[in-house]
């Protein structure tokens, strides 16, 4: 082994061994086990200790999460224990180790060597990908399966298309993404095509394997599906964006008022989820959210009303809607276009703090000047990294896409078409544009490529 091959492992094993701490660090210092993570243990321990999909506090099968993460947890639940959630984020740990590997290696088959030594250590110490390792939540996983997709579409093209094995790995984390949460399609949606333009390119042959693994992916939802039309008598092949089940209440009046004036998370997190569970207090509502003293007026007696009982009804359902539609009404640009692309700004470049012991209001300097100073700290290093994965896209560009335009413009599409998805969200929440980091890292590789790059074996 040479010098300088034996250097290159020694740094890329620093870096994942600094990754390591870093989780870690977050797994003892900033552990979340709330909101969803339980939502996710509860059907899974039914599941395992009653065979039915649903709550085991009422015993009543569920279709508001997709089966990929209760899967997951079941198979840790069986391994560690029921509810062990602390194994749980130390499995989430060795998964997003292997998916910063998958990054760095396929920035390394793009860029040289040096450009994947480079990505592994952005992605190993990328705080805001390593926090949610602390989280049970579906996002490791997730993040996983995008890096594994776009690792395979570059191997099933280099071993040159037809049928081979990383047809079927590319498939299966595609298919099990879809499983994880709904909105995965759209990794589907930019490789499949990707892959047919490739295969039509090499003269059709390779068109049948591209079809029948289209075909795979969406294939375990046909289980899925038929479970809940025997079980709800409903044709729902993905989650409802509800999230409620068949027959219950669904305020969709109080979500159409919340998108008229909605930006920031703490809104989300103060109002959206409060919101027939606990008290909403009007000082928790921003200006923007009154056109007029009287819209304060009417408001302010809706909460005070609600705050009785905490609970939702089709009546204050319906006033919350001619709210909503006086407010549509009086500035329907606001509602359609500039509150859409302000909430989508707003997941992208807020501090990505929500995981830490931070307030969420960080920019009041006054009230917490510690705080505020990690949040603008957190938010300038998502800055940096947002910065460096567009740049890197741009030069990849420049290069003409390094002789690979079928994965690079999958991967930017993929990109594309969350934001437009993100555009129709009520809610703003920064960890739905974590699906963008393996992109981003792998773009940032083309900032350490040599001019010719060289092609690596990774």
């Amino acid at each position: 082994m040479t010098r300088r091959r034996l250097d290159w492992k020694l740094f890329a094993l620093a870096a994942l061994a600094l990754g390591i701490g870093l989780r870690l660090w977050f797994i003892s210092h900033s552990a979340s086990i709330e909101g969803d993570t339980l939502l996710y243990g509860d059907i899974a321990k039914n599941w395992m200790t009653r065979g039915v999909y649903g709550f085991a506090a009422s015993g009543l099968p569920t279709l508001i999460r997709l089966p990929g993460y209760p899967l997951f947890l079941a198979a840790c639940f069986r391994l560690f224990g029921m509810e062990h959630y602390t194994a749980v984020m130390y499995v989430q740990c060795v998964i997003d180790l292997v998916t910063c590997v998958l990054v760095s290696a396929l920035a390394g088959r793009l860029f040289g060597r040096r450009a994947a030594l480079a990505v592994l250590w952005l992605a190993a110490l990328c705080p805001f990908t390593a926090n949610y390792v602390a989280a049970p939540l579906t996002e490791i996983p997730t993040l996983a399966m995008i890096a594994l997709a776009f690792y395979g579409l570059e191997r099933w093209r280099a071993a040159g298309l037809g049928w081979n094995r990383w047809l079927w790995i590319t498939s299966a984390s595609m298919a099990y993404s879809l499983l994880l949460r709904p909105e995965q399609g759209l990794l589907a949606a930019s490789i499949v095509p990707a892959m047919l333009w490739l295969a039509w390119r090499d003269g059709r042959r390779a068109v049948m394997p591209v079809m029948i693994a289209a075909v795979c992916v969406a294939l375990p939802l046909v289980p899925w599906t038929a479970r809940n039309w025997q079980t709800f008598h409903v044709f729902q092949p993905l989650a409802p964006k509800s999230a409620a089940d068949p027959g219950e209440f669904v305020p969709d009046g109080f979500y159409r008022w919340y998108r008229t004036w909605a930006i920031d998370f703490i809104s989300t997190d103060e109002v959206y989820w409060n919101y027939n569970a606990s008290a909403v207090e009007i000082g928790d509502l921003p200006t923007r959210a009154f056109d007029n003293d009287e819209q304060y007026a009417r408001t302010d007696a809706l909460l005070t009303e609600y705050n009785k009982t905490y609970d939702s009804n089709p009546k204050f359902d319906a006033e919350f809607e001619k709210l909503a539609e006086e407010r549509i009404a009086a500035d329907p640009l606001r509602y359609y276009v500039t509150l859409p692309v302000a909430r989508v700004i707003n997941m992208v470049l807020r501090p990505r703090t929500e995981l830490l012991p931070v307030s969420l209001d960080w920019w009041k300097w006054t009230k917490h000047r510690g705080e505020s100073a990690f949040s603008i700290a957190f938010a300038g290093v998502n800055l940096a990294y947002l910065a460096i994965g567009g740049l890197g896209l741009w030069l990849w560009r420049r290069r003409s896409w390094n002789g690979n335009p079928a994965l690079a413009w999958a991967m930017l599409g993929f990109v594309l078409l969350r934001l437009a998805l993100l555009l129709t969200m009520d809610n703003s929440e920064p960890r739905y544009t974590l699906e963008f980091f393996p992109c981003l890292l792998v773009w940032a590789g083309a900032l350490f490529a040599p001019r010719k790059a060289s092609s690596s074996l990774l």
